[in-house]
């Protein structure tokens, strides 16, 4: 039922009338019933069905199409089945040498459409799912529909017969009307905008020497420019793309060095956040609170090479957590399953930062947490002795816990 929208109430047209000649199977007729469904067709009949009526099994596979099987028209002939059509269409994918129009699914459709508009009953007759239809069953209608396919593999389903004469009228009828279309989310952007954004572009692209050679540089503007006129961006647009180009212009470094800061800024970043809390948890302190956001988004070289070990190796992964609080202490990372932290002491910590991290072992120690100190040239020097390390103390953790 992927794409069903109960909330919408579904067209109501007078369509065709769908003839199922003894069809074989209870899934053929709830399917061919959910592609009618598809396209708006309310109308089956049914003539002798070999499983019976009403069929479970047709049921299940027409995926809600239930106002089409609770309507239901049986009938003991095909005479019968279609004694009130003034308009009458057999499918097959065999010529039957009778003397009558073949027509393709569109220009039927067109025909049952007109007739329709003349308050004439149309039908549609579909044959048995090893053998068609019979030929005194063509012989009963004025046209004969087949279907533009490979010759040398020609039968469809009942089903797929069904809902490509469903699309085509279904299609004519409504005039092609799509069910939806995405809303414009933003006006078109002005030439004013346009060119404001596009000034600030070339001023940035001269700043680091992007329009060069000079007896190239306004070819070079001109297919810039082209190529923001031939997407017709709207103000949204406009407003993403200068923000894009500013953010960049700005020089921030992205995940290659994890934020606006490097690695020896984000050592100082620590020492900073060590003098603002002590004493204090992150949640005491608006300074400290966003010293602690500023840090995480500003991993040292250290921690963002072990960060990434962490989460691609097996042995770890999904297990650590990277400047996540514990009670009113951020360790570099922390495990909460495994109790075990982690603390990456860096070259040249004043005392500040080591009393801090003492503080914080300490209090991580009395509440059952192991906590493995590692050096950062350590892990930027060989990061996999580093995991064992790590790995060999999670194991002991769980051996004490045990």
């Amino acid at each position: 039922m992927s794409g069903t929208d109960k909330t919408k109430a579904g067209i109501e047209l007078t369509g065709p009338i769908v003839v199922l000649v003894e069809p074989q199977l209870g899934e053929n007729i709830g399917m061919c019933a959910r592609a009618m469904g598809n396209f708006g067709l309310t109308r089956l009949r049914i003539v002798n069905p070999r499983d019976g009526w009403p069929n479970m099994a047709a049921q299940r596979a027409a995926a809600g199409a239930d106002h089409i099987l609770n309507s239901v028209e049986l009938f003991d002939t095909v005479e019968a089945a279609v004694a009130d059509c003034s308009l009458l269409f057999a499918t097959t994918a065999r010529a039957h040498d009778q003397a009558k129009p073949v027509v393709g699914p569109e220009e039927a459709a067109q025909q049952i459409v007109q007739e329709t508009a003349a308050q004439g009953t149309t039908a549609i007759l579909f044959g048995r799912e090893r053998w068609g239809l019979m030929n005194e069953e063509v012989a009963l209608a004025n046209r004969i529909i087949t279907f533009p396919v490979n010759p040398g593999f020609a039968s469809l389903n009942l089903a797929q017969a069904v809902l490509l004469m469903g699309y085509e009228w279904f299609k004519l009828a409504t005039s092609n009307a799509l069910p939806f279309d995405m809303p414009e989310r933003s006006e078109r952007a002005s030439n004013h905008q346009m060119q404001a954004f596009f000034d600030n572009l070339v001023s940035e692209l001269d700043k680091v020497e992007f329009l060069r050679p000079p007896e190239k540089r306004e070819v070079m503007l001109v297919n810039l420019r082209n190529i923001f006129t031939r997407m017709e961006p709207s103000k949204q647009d406009m407003h993403t793309l200068h923000g894009v180009v500013m953010s960049i212009a700005e020089g921030r470094k992205g995940p290659a060095k994890g934020g606006v800061l490097d690695g020896s800024d984000a050592t100082r970043l620590r020492a900073l956040l060590a003098e603002h809390s002590e004493a204090r948890s992150p949640s005491e302190s608006g300074t400290v609170r966003g010293l602690a956001r500023l840090l995480r988004r500003n991993p040292t070289d250290a921690e963002r090479i072990l960060w990434q070990a962490l989460t691609t190796d097996r042995r770890f992964a999904a297990q650590f957590k990277r400047q996540t609080p514990v009670g009113r202490h951020i360790p570099d990372f922390v495990s909460f399953t495994r109790r075990v932290a982690i603390e990456i002491v860096h070259p040249g910590e004043n005392e500040t930062v080591s009393r801090d991290r003492a503080a914080r072992r300490e209090w991580l120690a009395q509440r059952d947490y192991r906590v493995v100190d590692l050096s950062s040239e350590q892990i930027e020097k060989d990061v996999e002795a580093v995991l064992v390390e790590i790995a060999s103390a999670i194991q002991g953790a769980s051996a004490s816990g045990a």
